[in-house]
């Protein structure tokens, strides 16, 4: 190969003088000499071979402060691939080289060659000079080929290399003609979102934003390499904030991929089979890229403000609320007619029956005319004293129960056809209170080790973004991801702050209940004894935990939610579904609840199946079947124990699948054998209907197995509470109890708000199930305030909707404050 002779000035001078208008251009024709000066939007063909090359020089000036960009194009006819021709072009500050046939790598190092490539030169950085300066470019083609390989160069200047604000701009990008564009912040402008579209999905592309500096990455296998980037199918948006360059510019890369897998498309039919190559396929996909500000820093504080104080404004309704209900009862007790209303537990002597139930009457005693028997079944030595429920001289509930007539077995009592609440409400108050108490401390326990490892987590994630700039790995709503510091979406966590806020609120209201019930007991109020719904708190208290913590682990997700992580914005959703569950349960059973342990067991196994559901969930059918049987058999376990008030246990002599057996016999004498009506017939009712929904969502699970295993399980969870609350409304009404005001508005705004809160989440603003780029074709911009998307109002109402469900809990069966627990039906 002959030796390339250094520029000779003449020609050097020749180029300057020809770009300033003086001089027409030579041929395009050098050969191991001088360069031959080369003109702007001429297309020069040529060969090259081993023993000559071509130089061209390519000479323009640029005006001070403005930045020019080249673009040189290049295609060879040749699909020789042992011997590509070489481009190397030479710059003041630069060198950038490229071969034709240009080759990318895809799937399982299949080939892709192009023989057409354009390239955008790394533009010169604008001068302070006042004066024009001149800039120079050297385009170098060789081959090592032992015969001549054809070519043609076209060199032009990029007219519209500066992006502008508020100004769409459309162009056309392929893999071997990748893209990219200039753009300065406004004096004025902080933050900008770039918003880019396309009408076709597909090709897939990329869509980066780098520093200024050189070399750019425009290729498929560099664009990774700097800067921030996303995978593009119809839509992308990247927010950009003005801290994060110190010159106050940045580059907008647009790279087309050789193949769409990483967008979720299928591999081109053309290469099936065993084909291992692909020349010049037809992937030119047409973009439109607008870049437009960005929130003002004073949305933030306006979006702040507007989260905080929606949700004070619970308190301060909360607080008069609590001032009415004081002033009534000051009234009352000032026109000596006071009666417990709203779990006050504060009663006078005035109230008839007072007077007719002796003082040393037992926790949840029956008179000669209750319809449960004619004798008293407790004695007076196990009327608790007076004090706090936390007394250190209680001892623990043991498995035994020490009552000694026959009449109050627990057993002969629960087999009655009617059963009333002083059936079921036998045991030592301070006993039971202690034992629901296990509730809320456990599940403080469970939220710390539980949310520390979680929170560690997030917080690598949020890490891993900001370092490699991958914004693939989170599937925000971009177009209304607005950042603070190293958070990529505040927005999203901010709106978590209702559950945290209405979570501390309803523990307020519960601690106030609380206190007027321990002052009602140290007053010896007989209406705190044997009338009304025994009053334990330690549910109440652990749903509020739960509340806050489904608030606290919702932002943690949303710090990068992925398919990872979404267990995490559910697992407390499952513990405030099942504790809702439990207190309704317990309302009327209060002997019977489940333990905390075992409660909490279970949601363990349930935080389990959800992980191996996000696991194996996917392909693996052998899970769903596993899981859809576990399913059936804990519903039928479970109806067993409730239409049998407990007595089936799984311990025991009686072990051997014993209580399955049972239930088959009573099945087969009850409704085949004889057909006669169930024994008791509305908790039947309800089990059948319970049982057909939770068959049906198993089938659902097997057949169409989806993909979202966590919402499926909270899906099953939801169904069955909302199930049982409408038996307990309905069964309450059919028992002639009343809904008073207070619970009435309650379970009204609990429909309204969960069915705005519904429609909100519907609203599907991104997915993990599918490929980040799918996912960004759900994006939408912000709906409230400019800073809150669809899934923020979800969060806002969401959270209000939990909250006034909680107090339907609480406030449902304050009617019967002043009716005794022996007239009190079990349902």
């Amino acid at each position: 190969m002959a030796g390339r002779a250094a520029p000779a000035p003449g020609a050097l001078l020749c180029a300057l003088l020809w770009a300033a208008g003086t001089a027409a251009p030579p041929a395009a024709s050098a050969s191991g000499g001088s360069p031959a000066p080369g003109a702007f939007g001429r297309v020069y063909r040529g060969a090259v071979n081993i023993s000559a090359e071509r130089v061209y020089a390519f000479a323009y000036r640029s005006q001070p402060g403005q930045v020019d960009a080249v673009r040189v194009y290049v295609n060879s006819s040749s699909e020789n691939l042992r011997y590509p021709v070489l481009f190397v072009v030479r710059q003041q500050k630069g060198v950038l080289s490229w071969q034709v046939p240009l080759i990318f790598r895809g799937l399982y190092q299949r080939t892709y060659n192009y023989q057409e490539v354009s390239r955008t030169l790394c533009p010169s950085e604008p001068t302070p000079e006042t004066r024009p300066s001149d800039q120079i470019i050297f385009v170098d083609v060789a081959s090592m080929a032992p015969f001549n390989i054809a070519y043609e160069l076209l060199v032009t200047r990029l007219e519209n290399f500066q992006l502008e604000t508020n100004k769409a701009f459309n162009f056309t990008a392929s893999p071997s003609q990748p893209q990219y564009f200039l753009y300065k912040f406004p004096q004025d402008v902080d933050s900008v979102i770039i918003n880019v579209v396309s009408d076709a999905a597909y090709p897939c592309s990329v869509v980066s934003v780098q520093d200024i500096v050189c070399p750019v990455y425009d290729l498929d296998h560099n664009v990774e390499f700097n800067g921030v980037y996303q995978s593009m199918t119809k839509q992308a948006a990247i927010t950009v904030q003005r801290k994060d360059f110190p010159g106050e510019q940045f580059f907008v890369v647009f790279v087309i991929k050789p193949e769409d897998y990483a967008c979720g498309g299928s591999v081109p039919s053309s290469i099936h089979g065993n084909a291992n190559r692909t020349w010049n396929l037809q992937r030119t996909k047409n973009l439109q890229v607008t870049i437009v500000p960005s929130i003002k820093k004073s949305v933030y504080v306006q979006a702040m403000f507007f989260s905080f104080l929606s949700f004070l404004s619970f308190y301060l309704g909360s607080v008069v609320v609590a001032f009415v209900h004081y002033i009534r009862v000051q009234r009352k007790a000032s026109a000596g007619r006071l009666t417990p209303e709203h779990g006050s537990g504060i009663m006078t002597s005035s109230h008839p029956i007072s007077a007719s139930t002796p003082e040393g009457s037992s926790y949840g005693a029956i008179d000669e005319s209750s319809s449960s028997g004619g004798h008293q079944l407790s004695s007076p030595e196990r009327r608790p004293t007076a004090g706090s429920d936390t007394d250190s001289s209680v001892e623990e509930e043991s498995d035994f129960d020490t009552m000694p007539e026959i009449e109050s077995d627990k057993n002969i009592i629960r087999t009655k056809v009617f059963l009333y609440l002083s059936d079921l409400s036998r045991k030592d108050r301070r006993i039971v209170s202690k034992k629901y108490k296990i509730y809320f401390w456990n599940i403080i326990t469970i939220a710390v080790f539980y949310a520390l490892p979680v929170i560690q987590l997030v917080i690598t994630y949020q890490t891993v973004v900001n370092v490699t700039g991958n914004q693939d790995i989170c599937y925000y709503n971009f177009l209304c991801a607005h950042p603070l510091g190293v958070l990529s979406a505040f927005n999203n966590i901010l709106s978590n702050v209702g559950h945290m806020m209405l979570g501390f609120l309803f523990l307020l209201i519960v601690l106030r209940r609380d206190i007027l019930h321990r002052r009602a007991m140290e007053m010896k109020d007989i209406y705190t004894l044997d009338y009304g719904i025994p009053k334990h708190f330690g549910l109440f208290y652990a749903m509020g935990i739960a509340l806050m913590m489904e608030g606290v682990l919702s932002a943690c997700y949303h710090v990068c939610p992925n398919y990872s992580n979404f267990q995490f914005d559910t697992s407390f959703m499952y513990m405030i579904a099942g504790l809702c569950m439990l207190k309704l349960y317990q309302t009327r059973h209060p002997d019977i609840n489940a333990s905390a342990y075992s409660a909490y067991a279970s949601f363990a196994v349930v935080i389990c199946l959800a992980v191996l559901g996000v696991v194996f969930g996917k392909n693996d059918m052998w899970f769903w079947v596993v899981f859809s049987m576990i399913h059936v058999l804990a519903s039928l376990a479970l109806s067993t124990q409730i239409y049998y008030m407990g007595r089936f246990k799984m311990d025991g002599p009686d072990s051997d699948l014993g209580m399955f057996r049972r239930a088959v016999m009573v099945l087969y004498t009850d409704c085949i054998q004889q057909c006669s009506r169930p024994m008791y017939m509305d908790r039947m009712v309800l089990l059948i209907v319970g049982n057909l929904v939770n068959w049906s969502f198993a089938i659902f699970g097997l057949v169409y197995r989806p993909r979202d295993f966590a919402s499926y399980i909270l899906g099953i969870f939801i169904c069955n509470l909302l199930l049982y609350l409408a038996f307990y409304i309905i069964m309450k009404l059919r028992s002639s109890e009343k809904l008073l005001p207070i619970p009435m508005f309650c379970i009204v705004a609990t429909a309204v708000v969960w069915a705005a809160a519904l429609y909100f989440f519907f609203q599907t603003l991104s997915s993990w199930e599918e490929t980040p780029a799918e996912s960004r074709e759900k994006n939408r911009p912000c709906i409230l305030l400019g800073f809150f998307d669809d899934h923020d109002v979800w969060h806002f109402l969401s959270a209000a909707a939990l909250f006034f469900s909680f107090l339907v809990l609480l406030t449902l069966d304050d009617d019967l404050d002043t009716v005794r627990r022996d007239k009190i039906p079990v349902f």
